[in-house]
């Protein structure tokens, strides 16, 4: 079944099922090196062969020629943990000085309307795909991330640091996304090792 975005307004219990499928190789078939990757193939396949009454979003972060591409994280945290807004506010949607992928494909909300996320890609010098490592490190804020913005002014560190000594901040650090399921499918031998 196709993903229908408003169906995440409803209760969890009269909502179908979501799942979110990313392909996380570099290769394209239309650019270097001239063939597709397994990843698109088995995240279509995988697509296709979850149940019907599902709801199925997936998404491909290979290297699409002139497409922008995942921003690295710029480390808010070490910084304060308030300071790493949920999502994340370090890129602004449809920059033309910093493309951002995550939020250009609207992936934070996506992200939180699925109910699972399966991530394939393979293994390239014993870990993941550089693109997969840049989604998974934009996703420091999911974990504890100040969803309160404008309590530290966009960026203000000297407010996030006092933010964070607050009893407000117990209750804004949560897990936003906690309760989801993940899975993780890699192949390749990785310079000798592989892993599932």
């Amino acid at each position: 079944m196709k993903h229908n975005d408003e169906n995440g307004q409803l209760p969890t219990a009269e909502r179908p099922f979501r799942v979110l499928v990313f392909a996380g190789s570099n290769r394209r078939q239309y650019n270097c090196p001239g063939v597709d990757s397994k990843s698109r193939a088995l995240m279509l396949r995988m697509a296709d062969r979850l149940p019907v009454d599902w709801e199925i979003d997936y998404e491909d972060l290979g290297n699409v020629y002139g497409r922008e591409h995942i921003q690295s994280c710029n480390a808010c945290v070490s910084t304060s943990m308030a300071l790493c807004v949920w999502p994340c506010n370090c890129y602004e949607p449809a920059s033309k000085a910093e493309p951002d992928l995550m939020l250009n494909l609207n992936l934070y909300a996506r992200l939180d309307l699925a109910d699972a996320w399966a991530f394939i890609g393979p293994v390239h010098w014993y870990g993941p795909t550089s693109n997969l490592k840049l989604l998974f490190d934009r996703l420091v804020c999911m974990n504890g991330g100040n969803p309160r913005e404008d309590l530290i002014q966009h960026k203000n560190p000297e407010l996030a640091m006092e933010l964070e000594h607050t009893n407000e901040w117990k209750q804004l650090s949560i897990n936003h996304l906690e309760g989801r399921t993940a899975a993780f499918y890699c192949y390749g031998d990785g310079g000798g090792m592989r892993w599932t």
